[in-house]
């Protein structure tokens, strides 16, 4: 990802933070009052605000410092949403099967890791770009691969690639587990802050917004 920083905003500030998923929708309302609705997103976009995090001077000054090696929306870097960051249910311990990547063609050898949300109407894929180094574990067919001698994994980019030997066959279920973060800007070049109002007990605004690999 070009202007892409590998660096973790601070995780005691993201735990404090509020936001989620944002999507856009167009409503039409047509002339016998039914309405026509359209996305213009294939996925939604995450938006926080970090402000809520900060409880201290010191945090104050840590945002700062992350914020200007940034060098406020130019680079982009990791974030940890408290509420969604794993594979599995919230609190529950990552498995090899708790996310299906695909089926096996005896040729493909690249998995890019996604998570499914719901599946009774229209379940909602999402790719996974940002999993967390050494928390990813893969299954096929309900067996578990070992990372290094079954695949690799570019956690830059969020790919499962099986090694010579080792690519799935024709119809088998390829699986993964994994803690992620997700990739993220500043959604300001203009971080204010106001000691006077911040010791009164007013939070800061630090806007943040999710961007695409």
């Amino acid at each position: 990802m070009p202007g892409f920083h590998e660096a973790l905003f601070p995780l005691d500030i993201a735990l404090g933070a509020a936001g989620g998923p944002e999507r856009a929708t167009e409503i039409v309302t047509t002339l016998t009052g039914r309405e026509e609705r359209n996305t213009r997103l294939a996925h939604s976009r995450r938006r926080w605000d970090a402000g809520y995090g900060v409880t201290s001077l010191a945090q104050l000054s840590s945002v700062v410092a992350f914020f200007e090696e940034r060098r406020g929306r130019l680079f982009g870097f990791r974030w940890r949403d408290r509420l969604d960051h794993a594979s599995g249910a919230p609190g529950a311990a990552v498995t090899p099967l708790d996310q299906l990547l695909g089926s096996g063609t005896g040729a493909r050898a690249q998995f890019p890791l996604v998570k499914t949300y719901g599946g009774a109407h229209a379940p909602y894929q999402r790719p996974i770009a940002k999993p967390v180094a050494g928390s990813v574990r893969v299954a096929v067919n309900g067996a578990e691969r070992v990372a290094g001698t079954h695949f690799t994994l570019d956690a830059a980019a969020g790919l499962i690639t099986f090694l010579p030997g080792h690519v799935p066959a024709l119809g088998a279920n390829v699986t993964a587990g994994f803690l992620f973060d997700v990739p993220v800007r500043f959604d300001t070049d203009f971080l204010e802050v106001n000691l006077s109002a911040f010791e009164a007990g007013a939070i800061p605004r630090i806007p943040i917004v999710e961007i695409r690999p």
